[in-house]
């Protein structure tokens, strides 16, 4: 699957960026609505406990996660070493990452661990394409 020039990986990548900005708004509604708009635009926003809490802590493991699979494209992209199983990797790390931040929401912990542990997997997969 091409697009605009750009390889599978890339695209995902793109993909990515875009969930992780989505994660990032759902984190300041989620905040908003849990502590109302003037303390979190004070200095120091409260902690969060319930969902807003989680949609937080999700929205920050996925930036977490997208440097590494931002490090791990480019890589791929300049050594030329894209193929079948990088193109794999991008997509269980794009389906998993999703899943992640659904499950993250609605707090179902061990689910959300073995989602986690499968878009790592997904991460050495291309990682031991530029081996």
């Amino acid at each position: 699957m091409k697009g605009l020039g750009m390889s599978l990986e890339l695209i995902l990548l793109v993909w990515s960026v875009a969930l992780a900005v989505l994660q990032i708004l759902v984190a300041f509604v989620a905040a908003t609505l849990e502590f109302g708009l003037p303390d979190i635009a004070g200095n120091r926003e409260p902690p969060a406990m319930s969902w807003a809490g989680r949609a937080q802590r999700a929205s920050q493991n996925m930036l977490e996660s997208l440097v590494l699979f931002a490090v791990l494209v480019i890589a791929t992209e300049l050594t030329n070493r894209n193929n079948a199983s990088t193109e794999l990797g991008a997509e269980v790390f794009f389906a998993a990452r999703t899943i992640y931040s659904v499950i993250a929401l609605i707090g179902l912990p061990w689910l959300r661990t073995a989602v986690w542990c499968i878009s790592i997997a997904a991460l050495v997969l291309i990682f031991v394409q530029l081996l």
